[in-house]
This record gives structure tokens, C-alpha cells and sequence, in this order.
């Protein structure tokens, strides 16, 4: 039975589990949402807190849970805090849900699936 996964020797599963716990929650997915079409250019902390309107304290909160799940990556650029999506991350994520919960009978083989054709600075 090589089609069971052993859920205490599977790391792919561990950080697919912490990725979907972290998008779980509204905000951040809501951040998430806005971070993947802003492609490779990313948004700045205080873009996407316009764009929420939530405060400071609780932006910077669920940007932590999504960069320590490693699905948002952060570079200061001078007084900027710029965040971007980790599309090789979340590529992991939308590869491993595929598949071993959705190409079992061959239904999903053949799309594409993943954020690698999200082009080099496309936006919202």
C-alpha cells in the first residue's frame, strides 16, 4: 500500500498542513489574495494595509503567520517593507493537493496548475 502517507515521516505534508492552517484565517488570506496577482514587484505593508484597512498591529500579525509558513517573503528596500507572494511555495502547496488528493483518476492530469505562470510584474 505505497498509497498511504505516513503522517509522522512526511514532511511535505507538515508544511502543506502549516500553509493551509496559515490561509485558514480570513486576513490572511485576504493578504495572500491581494499578494499573488501583484506579482513579482510585491506590495509594500502599508499598500496592503490600505487595501485591508486593518491596523498596523493586526497586519503585521498575520504577515508573520505567512512568513513563517514561508508562503510570503518580506525585503526591505530603504524605509519600504516590501512583501511578495512565495509562488515556489505555494506552487509546493497547489502541486501536493493535486497530487495526492486530486489526480488519483487521471481527472486533473494535464492542467496546468501553479503559480508559475504568474508573469514578471503583473497586477490586480
Amino acid at each position: 500500500m505505497s498509497d498511504i502517507i505516513d503522517l509522522h515521516t512526511s514532511p511535505e505534508l507538515q508544511v502543506v498542513a502549516d500553509a493551509m492552517e496559515a490561509l485558514g484565517n480570513e486576513t490572511r488570506l485576504a493578504v495572500f489574495t491581494l499578494l499573488v496577482p501583484a506579482g513579482r514587484g510585491g506590495l509594500t505593508v502599508g499598500e496592503i494595509q490600505s487595501r485591508l484597512g486593518v491596523p498596523a498591529s493586526t497586519l503585521s500579525h498575520h504577515l508573520s503567520r505567512l512568513i513563517q509558513v514561508d508562503l510570503v517573503q518580506q525585503e526591505r528596500q530603504g524605509r519600504k517593507l516590501i512583501c511578495r507572494a512565495n509562488y515556489a511555495a505555494m506552487d509546493g502547496v497547489l502541486s501536493f493537493l493535486t497530487r495526492n488528493c486530486c489526480a488519483a483518476d487521471g481527472a486533473h492530469t494535464g492542467h496546468a496548475h501553479g503559480a508559475s505562470e504568474v508573469q514578471e510584474g503583473s497586477a490586480a
